[in-house]
Formats: C-alpha cells, structure tokens, sequence
C-alpha cells in the first residue's frame, strides 16, 4: 500500500475585515516537492492568506494539513502542529549567537523539565539544520552581525529544527544579493522535498527560477494557477497586469508603472510581458 504524504489544503478560504473581503473564496492545494509561489499585485490577498493559515488573523472556510484542521486554533497551536512562517524583516535574536537561536528554536517543544538541563554538545536536529542553511562555521557568530540573507536562513533553520512541515515564507529574497537569492533557491528546493512550502515573492527572476508552480491572486481570488509558462500563458494574467489595451508587442520597458496597491510590480510585469506574451 503507498502512504501518500500530508499536504495542504484549502477550500473557500475567506478573510473580511470590516466589510472589507481581503480573502475570497480561495481553493488551494500544495503537496510536498512543489514549490508554490503566490504572486499578485499589493493587496491581492497573498500575506493575508499566511495570516489566516498561522492563526494571526480570523478566517472562515476550511484549512487541513493532512488529518489536522487549522482555522480557529490559536498561533501557538498552529504552530506545534507543524506550521511555520517567516516574515518580510527576520525575527531572530540579534544579541544571541547562531547556535543560541537555533538552540531556543529547538526547545520550543522540549518540556519545562528537560529546558532545565544543560546540553551536552550540539543537539542533532540542530547540526543538521546549520549544514542545511549553510552556517555550520558561523555557528558562533552573533545573529545580529549576519547579512541579511543569513539571517533569512537562520529563520529557515529556526523552522526547521520545530520540525515544521509547512512553510510559508514571505518574500524571502528581499532584499538579497544575486548569490544570496540563488543560495536561497537551492536551499528552498532541497527542503522542499519533504516538505509543504509556499513562498510569497514580487522577484520575478526568483520566480522563474526557482518555481515549480505559481498561484496568481488577484483581488483576494485565485486568478490563475499552474507553471510558470502557464500562468504568463493565460490572457486573464495578461489582461490584469497590462490592461486590455496593450497588444503582444509591448515591450517591457514600455509597461507603465503602477500605483501602490493598484497593481503589480515592474519586475512582474516585466517578466509577463517579455515570457508570456511576446
């Protein structure tokens, strides 16, 4: 008999604030080894969806990874479930070193007993996890003099030693330089093989090289979905992006910048226009 692995699963997942519908009715499905991109313009619901899925905002639908339902539960249960997210500015402890974060990280769900004793080297989980994101030599290094794309891994190894399943990470290239996005890449692909990841993301060269799929959302609803051929492919994606009045010979540098909150980056649009419809 095969086990299939646990995977995620959305269905008319909506969030409303004050009237105001964030999230709309959206369907998702995410199994382990597909790394899902959620792209969209500001305010497409993309973050929103995160908040929903780790408790942080109330939401109405049906969420399961594998035998477990996750709306209604508190963060902190969410998240001993094995869910895990990471924000747009890393959270880890600037003053304590590497091995400290990843330490507390791994605690979290030790008993108050076993917190109380002293450790006696490096605990397994967490060596792997400093092989894994690339800092087993700056294990003693403190936190706060890491680049920026360093603390973004350390936040990874802080997920990955609570053993989270689910991963959802928001925009973690931001910010990075060239080797650090194509670092992050490998390091997303290599733990994606066992794991659920969903990578909120505007880099649009990231995407193309690194998504094994991609959700396109656009006011708070599930626009497209498929590979990335697919999605650039699509004449709603196009149409949403560029306007009904552009034609398949715009070039990129010609696409109008877009207000806050009205529509999607240059760099999506860049990328829509120069793979999807020229």
């Amino acid at each position: 008999m095969i086990v299939r692995p646990d995977y995620l699963e959305i269905r008319g997942l909506t969030v409303t604030f004050d009237g105001f519908v964030a999230v709309d009715h959206v369907d998702l499905t995410v199994f382990q080894q597909d790394l899902r991109f959620l792209i969209g313009p500001n305010g497409a619901g993309k973050t929103t969806i995160i908040d929903a899925l780790t408790g942080l905002v109330p939401a109405t639908g049906y969420a399961r990874y594998g035998a477990t339902d996750l709306l209604g539960r508190k963060p902190h249960q969410i998240a001993r479930l094995g869910i895990g997210r990471t924000f747009q500015t890393a959270s880890v402890f600037t003053e304590l070193t590497v091995l400290q974060n990843l330490d507390i990280a791994a605690g979290a769900g030790r008993s108050p007993l076993s917190l109380l004793r002293a450790r006696r080297g490096v605990p397994p989980q967490v060596a792997e996890a400093l092989e894994t994101i690339g800092l087993s030599r700056a294990s003693g290094q403190l936190a706060g003099s890491l680049s920026h794309g360093q603390k973004q891994w350390l936040e990874i190894g802080m997920l990955l030693v609570q053993n989270a399943k689910v991963m959802l990470l928001d925009e973690p290239v931001a910010g990075m330089s060239a080797d650090e996005r194509e670092q992050t890449g490998a390091l997303l692909k290599s733990i994606a093989t066992d794991r659920t990841v969903i990578i909120v993301e505007h880099d649009m060269d990231f995407l193309r090289a690194w998504a094994d799929s991609v959700t396109v959302l656009h006011g708070g609803k599930v626009l497209s979905e498929g590979s990335v051929a697919d999605v650039q492919a699509d004449p709603k994606v196009q149409e949403v992006y560029l306007g009904s009045g552009h034609t398949a010979q715009v070039p990129a540098q010609a696409a109008e910048p877009v207000a806050h909150d009205a529509g999607p980056s240059t760099g999506e649009q860049h990328v829509l226009v120069t793979e999807g419809i020229r």
